[in-house]
């Protein structure tokens, strides 16, 4: 149930239609399973890693894809073709497949990943195009010269 309205934002600004939509996804998003657990963690001041608790899966059964803003992990386990020497009599170990998917903020890719005991760490880092940095405008005396003075590092 919804008990907030996005509607007065829309009318007031500009260009932030992918973040609204990502407020009505998340609203309407209430009972998103809790698995496999995961954190995000800021490295740097550009610099940030996502860490998968994927116990269980082997390399060849995690597959990662970046596409527009979307980061998607997937894991599925390989059937058993061995014969397995004991019955289990208990198996609190999932082996579920599984899908995560990470809105990516623009600017946002992803630099590498890498499994680590039973942890699959995917480096992400924001590099910001010098075209989109801030930057000192002069202001001309309306003979439409003003030149950028000063460009600064975001």
């Amino acid at each position: 149930m919804r008990t907030f309205d996005l509607a007065p934002l829309y009318r007031s600004t500009v260009g932030f239609d992918r973040l609204f939509s990502l407020f009505d996804e998340v609203a309407g998003d209430v009972g998103t399973p809790g698995y496999p657990p995961y954190n995000i963690e800021r490295t740097g001041e550009n610099a940030y890693r996502i860490t998968v608790a994927v116990a269980g899966f082997a390399e060849p059964e995690l597959s990662l894809e970046a596409k527009e803003n979307t980061l998607t992990i997937r894991g599925e386990k390989q059937a058993k073709t061995d014969e397995q020497k004991g019955e289990a009599l208990y198996q609190g170990i999932a082996a579920r497949a599984f899908e995560r998917v990470f809105q990516l903020a623009d600017h946002v890719e992803v630099k590498g990943a890498h499994l680590e005991n039973g942890l699959l760490h995917v480096d992400l880092v924001r590099e910001v195009p010098e075209a989109m940095k801030p930057r000192q405008i002069r202001i001309g005396s309306g003979n439409g010269s003003a030149k950028v003075v000063e460009q600064k590092a975001a």
